[in-house]
């Protein structure tokens, strides 16, 4: 098997935070698979570990929130990225209110999407999630930069990553 690391460790991916809903039950994660797959219609395409408690909520929902963070932004970072939703309560921590569908949406996050989910793809140890966007909210301030891999490099898994 081809190692990929020396083509991926030259990038530096954007991180988003991931939100979910199912049946009551709300789930998030710090992730680093993500991108746009098509403009018209308008898609993207974010993963999602199979270990991940918020793999498991997302499986059941029909709506995902994806949101930025500002680099600056540390506290979500770690709470979403370092902690695990089967210990940690993340939404007792921090301001959201519902998005579409119920989708969690974090208020301090500058910019996010809700996407309705129109499709799964097995690609391994994750799991692809293709959301059709049904509300956007951009950035007011376009002047700072957003969470990157090699921001989030400290950050340890809140679940195994093996």
């Amino acid at each position: 098997m081809t190692d990929l690391d020396p083509f991926t460790d030259a990038l530096d991916y954007p991180m988003y935070v991931v939100t979910a809903e199912a049946a009551g039950e709300r789930a998030g994660c710090l992730v680093g698979f993500g991108s746009q797959c098509s403009m018209r219609p308008a898609r993207f395409l974010v993963w999602l570990s199979k270990l991940n408690r918020t793999y498991r909520v997302a499986a059941r929902a029909d709506r995902l929130a994806v949101h930025l963070l500002r680099r600056d932004q540390d506290d979500l970072a770690q709470l979403f990225g370092g902690e695990t939703g089967d210990r940690t309560d993340k939404f007792a921590h921090i301001p959201w209110h519902p998005g579409p569908g119920g989708a969690p949406v974090l208020d301090e996050a500058p910019a996010w999407f809700v996407g309705r989910v129109e499709n799964r793809v097995d690609g391994g140890d994750h799991v692809g999630f293709l959301l059709a966007p049904e509300e956007v909210r951009r950035p007011a301030d376009k002047g700072f930069r957003f969470l990157s891999l090699s921001d989030g490099l400290g950050i340890r898994p809140g679940h195994p990553v093996d």
